[in-house]
């Protein structure tokens, strides 16, 4: 009996299993092939008796072990019909694994274990006879033909056998639909014919790619490595198998041989391989002569393909290069790599599979690349049409996939096709039409109804899938994908393989170890198998199942420590995360929709976090698959929030899937997206995933692969776009085809405004069609053509369309540069109002304000296309510029284009540059100066190749921009080009010109009377050159300017251009360095119309009545950097003799000798005309001080000499004889003590010396003391310098003992410290009163005798000024006990640091040793400085003994100095105290010292604290003060017994005039006092209570007393918190004030209320009004500017940052003693100002405009511009921050020009850029352009 039927026990039962497989024999090889796929059944299947068959086939079966055995009885179980009892028994016996026979048992026979090639030799090349060694080749060629018979048998039976279907359904084989494929050159698909008809749904691109085209006798020019690359699902492995069977079956039949290998299988190998173990082991061995048939492969290696498939899965990393050899063995990835680079094998061709992402390094360059896209629509349908093969089957799943979008989308991917298919055949029974939309919405649950699809009937497959599921997740941790029967146990293997879920292979894993392995039928299976286990498997939580929800963005190679196998794993937890898979896992787990739906939230929740992070390409579209997986709206939207505005996917291959994906997740937001694809191979038809999305602002694609297929699927999309703007279609493959759909689609996009075909390779036409579309693009601003295939004539073209299309304003050619840019076209009839008249006019107004750039830059254009081109022009509209620089128009096409010129209606630009033009040809282009009546500026640069036309706008366009030509003439050159000069310039520089040249050139400019700058810099005209131009310069007419520079000049061109110099009247500065070359003659455009007869049209009309056009011009001569002898210096003067003046001589010599300067001297008198003679950085003799102090007397008209360093001198002329008084200034010339007498004997020549500076010499106390002694007999009547000449004590003594015997001198000022000064101020007559100002003298205290007895003897010293001049407290109160004079009055104001640590008591002390009556006392400490007045001699007061007698019972201990202070201070009259701190004592101290003060008429005590206990002192001290005239207690810190100082302060004061209670703290209480107090002061003129916060009912308490002040003359209450209802009120009260002149009510909350209170009852002798930040608007502003016109006496007004709007007071009757006006950030504009500035010319008094902050513009500045003149009185204008242009600012310095005497202008952060600043301010020195106010400039002439 057979041990089988043995075990099974009886024969009924063997045979029941026997009749069993016997009926279905297909079923039983299926699975024979399945467990058993490395046996060769074909033999063993010949037996005649199917029973014997059977038998056999469950032998081999028992034979290769229990878990193989195991898994067929499961299968047997699950899939056949098996009767009950045998199924139970079968089970009990099999199912568990215990009586497994042994070998012995079974009778099976022992199969020997195939073994490994362990390496081939080569045959031995023997020598023997010629008739051996052919019958050995014989030999060898027979045996590699039945091999090469043997690999074609083994792959027709490995590849092409027929599977049955219903058994395994993911596997059976189906008619092959072949995927769309693409690589660098089209987009092209394998057809299984033998090639596609042109124009066929297969030949995309225009190609027709078959077998023959990549493996043909074509393709050998080509690499020999091709890499086929495609994600996962697209085909690879598919087609590596169908390219076998189509070898197999003899269609590729240019290869002999082809092995096909797997990386997953290559990467169980553990050890080295060599090439023929590669080949003959793990393929397929010879059966015999493998040396031979290795030899056959290497000398056809040409006929042999070797295909890898997966080489991203490879594992070992890539050994060095070169080492492999077919002796050697090496990892499999090594053999690839000699495979692809030749060491192995030369010659052969290969073929690698690969997903996308980085490639091993093993892969040469040169190895072409083919991307695998999977299906299109018509792929679709044919493959379901195959897969259903009965008609009415295949006609529902057609119609349902065309009524299917998502699912047919979902179809693009092969390895979803047929799980789609699958899923159609199960459903479509009991599918109603439409219904797969909701069963089969997203890949997941594709997957999801093909497992509910091949399960059978009932619920035993659920634990059998989460067993796979384990299997599943455990390869993918660990990196497997094959597994071996052990891994996966047998029931499980059998549900797999009943499934068809699990494939099965014969895989070699080591020598002699071969074995069967199973792996899932697609790597996407089993991480969707793994999905299932995460999410169903109660062992994973949601923290481990969150870990996995991951995004990856990028592929990287792959290695042994980490193997990449979880592309969609997260795709596939995000689809069960959906609602729809809930019922679904519930059921698999077997547990609550609740616990399932846990875990679905876990998942959310994770791509939650994922969405709002920013994100790289290849993770936003993963991202995208997870979201639209889900189905969760709210996801989506949050994603769509979350992205940015600019989504870049660089270098990614992109699906249409990936495209669908995005555009799902973009559907759900609002906000507009940008769109970037650079250098992503992407799927022919992918744009058609973008149709309909509203949200892509910006789409751009940049890629080679793309081509006509794409741009037809992009027209498709591109109308359904709503909101596109900006179209990029770069570097791409499209031909007429594509262009031409694209065209088409273009008008459909009304949103347009920019479009770019950049490097597409268009040729001509197509160029054309797309220009041609543009007027049906209304809101196109851009077109980019760059970088295709451009022809001369398709050129001239463009140009046609560009004069003629009314859109263009722009066409830019340059070299591969093709960009037009356009303009809205004007309304439609239909949209304009009106008739139709108006309508004509308008279209026309339009058509004539059109204007058109043209540049066509480097486009090799010729004279003949130059005549075309200028004809095209003629009759086209006004072109902005013409740019036709680097072409090939030499001198004849220059000629032809400035000959054209003036009739192109050029506003802009002409640029010639670059096209050959030669000297010969420039006077042809010279003669547009004369013919072009717009030309502004020509610059010529031949050695440059520089040509460039500049125009300005006709005079109809023109608005004003004759004046700001004006001023950009006044410019330097390089800032000049902002505004168009009115007058042309013409540089000629660096042309290499020549003397002979300058005859034609100025011939050719002779004609033009318009000429105004000639640049001739930088050529070699030489001094000829020069003289010729200085004969020919009358002829040329009045320029304003000639540039001369850099054409090698000399001292004889000097002479030339100086005669020039005086006898051209418009040359008005010549300005010359021999050294630099530079040479520049300048007139100005003023002087220009000046020598014409007219005013500049410019100048105000005031000015041109004024006489303005007969004034004189200054002229100015600059010779730099020469040598001048007295005969060259002689030559110089009598060629500016002639010259009319006034004339400004600037010299500037390498060295001067005292014979020439005397020379030079000598001629002064006979330059009448010269203003200034200045020597510059020339280098002089110490004789020469003598000189020039000698010319003082010789010349009457020097005014001024100033000599500094013996290397500056400058002589200034006296305009007029009225003028007198001269100035000498010798600084810095190392004059000593020797030097005085000599120099003053030549000064007292002179007749009136108003000032001599010696500063900065060597003169010292010696020195100083013999000047002292010369002073009487010198005639100064200004002042002396003295500074800077190492004076000490000595000196300043010295000057205190001279002081008597100079009766002159007003006064003197004197400082030693670091920056010493040493100043004397005289007069013309005897002074009566002398200041002396020392500082920093550093006294001791044996000066102080010394010092007392020279200021005794200065009866007529006044004021004496010591500061830090290191007194000490003895050393003071000895001075004052020494300084003794007969009569008179001596304020004294010593400063010194230890005044501020002294209290108030030592000061006092120190005041009782004054030998005279002190009538003034002044103290404050944070000065740290005490004043005090003294009378000589000292008198008593009788009046003051009688107080003081009467007080002499009073014994206190403060009685002794107070005492002596009486003594002292009997006719005291002022007593200030400032930054003091009183303490009790010091109160004390006060409180009896003012007592018997009859005669104290003023205290003051400011910004002090006072103690508590000093307060009650202090009032009572005050209180007898009955004749005080002037109270002030501002600002000081009293504490809350205020009111009690107040109260003693103005008890009895009747007679005070002044009372400042400023910062003083008012409550109720204090204010009460002060009302009681303010009703007795009748004599009361100035009442300040500013910053006391007084509020509404303070100021009403003060309206009520107010009109008891008849005499009040000013009034303070800024910042007091007041409101309309207060302000009101008091305005009323003032109105009573009958002498009121200054109000101050600055920040206090007025309103206009007040100011109309104000206005009506305005004070008739105002003079001040400050109103700063009052709240007043329009209204008010008005109404006071009216009751304030025509006031006698105002003088200074303040309405500052209060809200004008524009309404600011105008005045029309003046205000003739207006001094200051102050609108300081009030919102006024440029029309306010027109009336504001009227307004000035009738206030002649006014001094300060302040205007700053507000809104001012140019119209503003030339407002004041004309108005300046007029005011003479005017100093300074703030026009800071606000909005005055470069224009504005030169009108400004205009009228500053004329004669202004304005101070400063102040234009601090306006609109002007700092170079022009800078020049600007360089010309007028009173514009200030700086944050910090500078120095106040005098004006000229003062």
């Amino acid at each position: 009996m057979d041990p089988i039927s043995f075990k099974l026990g009886t024969k009924n039962q063997w045979g029941c299993l026997m009749r069993l497989l016997s009926s279905d024999p297909e079923w039983l090889s299926a699975k024979v092939k399945f467990f058993l796929p490395n046996i060769d059944l074909g033999s063993r299947n010949e037996a005649p008796d199917p029973t014997q068959r059977v038998l056999l086939q469950l032998r081999l079966l028992h034979a290769q072990g229990l878990a193989t055995w195991q898994a067929f009885i499961h299968c047997v179980c699950m899939e056949l019909e098996v009767p009950l009892e045998l199924e139970v028994q079968l089970l009990s016996t099999w199912g568990h694994g215990d009586g497994f026979p042994g070998p012995s048992e079974t009778g099976a026979e022992s199969q020997p274990e195939p073994q490994l090639h362990q390496g081939l030799k080569r045959p031995h090349q023997s020598c023997g006879s010629s008739p051996r060694r052919k019958q050995f080749r014989r030999q060898q060629l027979e045996l590699a033909k039945r091999y090469l018979q043997r690999l074609k048998t083994s792959a027709q039976q490995l590849h092409g056998g027929q599977l049955p279907g219903p058994g395994q359904p993911l596997a059976f084989h189906q008619a092959y639909v072949p995927p769309i494929l693409q690589w660098s050159r089209a987009t092209a698909p394998f057809s299984t014919q033998e090639g596609a008809a042109p124009g066929s749904p297969r030949a995309e691109d225009g190609a027709d790619l078959s077998l023959q085209d990549l493996f043909g006798p074509r393709a050998d020019k080509g690499p020999r490595v091709t890499v086929l690359l495609g994600k996962a699902g697209m085909g690879k492995t598919t087609l590596t198998r169908w390219l076998c069977r189509k070898w197999a079956d003899g269609q590729l039949d240019r290869f002999q041989a082809l092995f096909r290998f797997e990386f997953r299988q290559l990467n169980l190998l553990a050890e080295a391989l060599t090439l023929p173990q590669l080949l003959f082991d793990l393929y397929l061995r010879p059966e015999e002569g493998p040396d031979a048939v290795l030899q056959f492969l290497e000398r056809n290696a040409q006929g042999v393909l070797l295909i890898f498939d997966g080489l991203e899965e490879a594992l070992h990393p890539r050994p060095s290069a070169g080492t492999a050899g077919p002796e050697a063995p090496a990892p499999a990835l090594a053999l690839f790599s000699g495979l692809c680079r030749g060491t192995l094998l030369p010659g052969c061709r290969v073929l690698a599979t690969s997903r996308p992402g980085k490639l091993p390094d093993c892969l040469p360059t040169e190895a072409a690349t083919i991307h695998m896209w999977g299906f299109d629509g018509p792929r679709v349908e044919e493959y379901a049409g195959r897969f259903f093969g009965s008609q009415p089957a295949r006609e529902a799943a057609l119609a349902e996939l065309r009524a299917n979008s998502r699912l047919r989308s979902l179809c693009a991917v092969p390895a979803l096709c047929r799980i789609a298919c699958l899923c159609l055949r199960h459903l479509l029974p009991d599918l109603s039409p439409g219904q797969s939309a909701a069963l089969l919405p997203t890949v997941t649950q594709n997957y999801v109804q093909m497992v509910l699809a091949l399960g059978p009937r009932g619920d035993r497959t659920a634990e059998a899938l989460r067993s796979l599921g384990e299997v599943a997740l455990r390869g993918l941790e660990t990196g497997k994908v094959i597994f071996s029967a052990g891994d996966i146990p047998p029931a499980t293997l059998a549900c797999g393989a009943a499934l068809g879920l699990l494939t099965s292979s014969c895989v070699c894993t080591g020598p002699r170890q071969r074995e069967t392995g199973y792996a899932f039928t697609h790597l996407s299976l089993q991480e969707f198998l793994a999905a299932l286990h995460l999410m169903a498997s109660p062992k994973v939580d949601k923290d481990a199942l969150a870990r996995h929800v991951t995004l990856n963005s990028r592929w990287v190679l792959r290695t042994k420590a980490r193997l990449g196998l979880w592309d969609h794993l997260p795709t596939f937890l995000a689809g069960l995360a959906s609602s729809a898979c809930r019922p679904f896992l519930s059921h698999l787990a077997e547990r609550g929709e609740a616990w399932v739906g846990a875990k679905q939230a876990a998942v959310t929740q994770a791509l939650r976090k994922l969405a709002t992070r920013r994100l790289t390409g290849p993770k936003v579209v993963e991202l995208c698959h997870c979201v639209g997986e889900t189905q969760e709206p709210e996801l989506a939207s949050l994603m769509a929030r979350s992205l940015p505005c600019q989504l870049p996917f660089h270098n990614i291959p992109l699906t249409y899937a990936d495209l669908a994906a995005l555009t799902n997740v973009l559907g759900h937001g609002e906000a507009p997206v940008h769109l970037d694809f650079e250098g992503c191979p992407l799927e022919p038809r992918c744009p058609e995933a973008l149709a309909g999305c509203g949200q892509v602002e910006s789409l751009s694609f940049k890629s080679r692969k793309c081509g006509d297929a794409f741009a037809e699927a992009l027209s498709r999309s591109l109308p359904t776009m709503g909101s596109l703007k900006k179209l990029g279609l770069a570097g791409s493959k499209i031909t007429a085809r594509g262009i031409y759909q694209l065209v088409q689609a273009l008008p459909r996009c009304p949103h347009l405004e920019e479009v770019s075909f950049q490097d597409n390779q268009l040729k001509n036409q197509e160029l054309l069609n797309i220009v041609e579309v543009l007027p049906r693009l209304p809101r196109l601003r851009k077109l980019d053509l760059s970088h295709n295939n451009v022809s001369m004539a398709t050129l001239l073209s463009l140009t046609k369309v560009a004069v003629t299309c009314p859109t263009i304003r722009m066409l830019q050619v340059r070299e591969a540069d093709l960009i037009i840019l356009l303009s809205p076209p004007p309304e439609t009839a239909e949209e304009q109002p009106g008739s139709p008249d108006l309508q004509g006019d308008a279209s026309r107004k339009e058509a004539q304000r059109r204007s058109l750039a043209l540049r066509l830059q480097k486009c090799w254009l010729t004279v003949r296309d130059l005549e075309v081109l200028i004809a095209q022009l003629q009759e086209g509209p006004h072109l902005e510029e013409v740019d036709l620089s680097g072409n090939q128009l030499e001198d004849e096409g220059c000629r032809l284009m400035a000959e054209a010129a003036p009739q192109l209606r050029i506003a802009g630009k002409l640029d010639l540059s670059d096209n050959g033009l030669s000297a010969a040809g420039l006077p042809w282009v010279l003669r547009a100066v004369s013919t072009c009546r717009n030309l502004a500026d020509l610059h010529v640069s031949l050695m440059q190749k520089t040509v460039v036309l500049t125009f300005t706008p006709e005079l109809e366009e023109q608005e004003g921009t004759q004046e700001r030509a004006a001023f950009l003439d006044s410019l330097p050159l390089q800032t000049s080009s902002e505004l168009p000069p009115c007058s042309p310039r013409v540089r000629l520089t660096q042309c290499g010109l020549h003397a002979e040249h300058l005859q034609q050139l100025c011939t050719a400019l002779e004609g033009s009377c318009r000429l105004g700058h000639l640049d001739l810099s930088r050529n070699a005209l030489g001094d000829e050159g020069a003289a010729q131009l200085a004969r020919w310069l009358p002829a040329l007419g009045a320029l304003q300017s000639l540039n001369l520079s850099g054409n090698c000049l000399s001292l004889d061109a000097v002479f030339s251009l100086a005669q020039c110099f005086s006898a051209v009247q418009w040359v008005l500065h010549l300005d010359v360095s021999l050294e630099s070359q530079h040479v520049i003659l300048r007139g100005s455009r003023r002087a220009r119309h000046l020598l014409a007869g007219s005013p500049p049209p410019e100048a105000p009309a005031q000015a041109q009545c004024s006489g303005f056009g007969q004034r004189c011009v200054p002229r100015s001569f600059c010779l730099r950097d020469c040598c001048l002898e007295p005969l060259s210096l002689t030559r110089l003067c009598e060629a500016l003799e002639k010259c009319l003046g006034p004339l400004e001589v600037r010299l500037s010599c390498v060295v001067l000798s005292d014979q020439s300067l005397d020379t030079l001297l000598g001629h002064l008198p006979w330059l009448p005309q010269l203003s200034r003679l200045q020597l510059s950085q020339t280098p002089l003799s110490p004789r020469s001080p003598f000189l020039l102090a000698h010319l003082l007397s010789l010349c009457p008209r020097v005014e001024k000499v100033d000599l500094r360093s013996l290397h500056d001198a400058t002589l200034h002329f006296k305009s007029s004889e009225e003028q007198k008084g001269g100035r000498c200034g010798f600084t810095g010339c190392g004059l000593g003590q020797v030097h005085v007498e000599p120099l003053c004997e030549v000064l007292r020549k002179c007749e009136d010396l108003s000032q001599l500076d010696l500063s900065a010499n060597q003169l010292g106390d010696g020195g100083l003391r013999s000047l002292l002694m010369c002073l009487p007999r010198l005639p100064i009547s200004g002042s002396l310098d003295l500074s800077g000449n190492s004076i000490s004590q000595e000196g300043a003594l010295c000057l205190t003992e001279t002081l008597p015997s100079c009766p002159r001198i007003r006064e003197a000022a004197v400082n030693l410290g670091s920056q010493q000064s040493f100043r004397v101020h005289f007069s013309r007559q005897e002074e009566a009163g002398k200041t002396l100002r020392l500082r920093e003298c550093s006294f001791r205290p044996e000066h102080m005798t010394r010092l007392a007895a020279g200021l005794s003897q200065a009866w007529h010293l006044t004021e004496l000024t010591l500061s830090r001049c290191c007194l000490g407290l003895q050393d003071l109160t000895l001075l004052l006990r020494l300084l003794r004079r007969p009569a008179g009055l001596l304020r004294l104001r010593v400063e010194e640091p230890w005044m501020g640590r002294a209290g108030v008591l030592t000061l006092l002390q120190v005041c009782t040793q004054a030998s005279g009556n002190i009538t003034e006392i002044s103290l404050s400490q944070s000065q740290r400085q005490l004043c005090l007045q003294l009378n000589f001699p000292r008198q008593e007061n009788p009046e003051a003994v009688a107080r003081r007698l009467a007080r002499c019972d009073l014994e206190t201990h403060h009685s002794l100095l107070a005492g002596q202070l009486m003594e002292t201070c009997t006719w005291l009259r002022q007593l200030s105290l400032a930054q003091v701190n009183l303490c009790h004592a010091s109160c004390l101290l006060l409180q009896g010292f003012l007592l018997p003060l009859s005669e104290l008429r003023t205290f003051r005590l400011a910004s002090s604290c006072v103690s508590s206990e000093g307060l009650a002192p202090l009032a009572s001290g005050l209180s007898h003060c009955g004749h005080l005239e002037e109270l002030d207690l501002s600002n000081n810190q009293l504490g809350e017994e205020a009111s009690q100082v107040l109260t003693g302060a103005l008890e009895g004061k009747s007679w005070l005039k002044r009372l400042d209670l400023s910062h003083f703290p008012l409550d109720d209480s204090t204010l009460a006092v002060l009302t009681r107090g303010l009703s007795h002061m009748t004599r009361l003129q100035s009442l300040c209570l500013s910053h006391n916060q007084i509020g509404d009912a303070g100021a009403q308490h003060l309206a009520a007393v107010l009109p008891g002040l008849p005499e009040l003359r000013r009034i303070d209450l800024t910042a007091n918190g007041i409101c309309p209802a207060g302000g009101v009120r008091l305005v009323e009260s003032l109105a009573l004030c009958k002498h009121l002149e200054e109000l101050l009510l600055s920040c206090n909350a007025l309103g206009d209320p007040t100011a109309l209170g104000l206005a009506r009852g305005l004070p008739p002798h105002l003079r001040v009004l400050h109103l700063r930040s009052s709240r007043l608007g329009p209204e008010g502003a008005l109404s006071l500017g009216r009751a304030l016109d025509g006031c006698p006496h105002l003088e200074e007004i303040s309405l500052a940052e209060n809200t004008l709007a524009g309404q600011v007071p105008h005045f029309r009757q003046g205000l003739p003693l207006l001094r200051q006006i102050d609108l300081v950030s009030c919102e006024i504009d440029d029309q306010a100002a027109k009336l504001l500035a009227a307004g000035f010319t009738l206030c002649p008094a006014l001094e300060e405009i302040l205007l700053s902050w507000n809104l001012l513009g140019d119209e503003a500045a030339a407002e004041l511009a004309q108005v300046l003149p007029r005011m003479q009185r005017l100093k300074s204008v703030d026009l800071e921050k606000n909005r005055i242009t470069a224009y504005g600012a030169w009108l400004l310095a205009e009228g500053l020009a004329q004669g202004s005497g304005i101070q400063v202008i102040r234009l601090w952060n306006n609109h002007i850029p700092p170079d022009v600043a800078q020049h600007l301010q360089s010309q007028e020195p009173r514009l200030d352009f700086a944050f910090f106010p500078s120095e106040l400039q005098a004006p000229p002439g003062t």
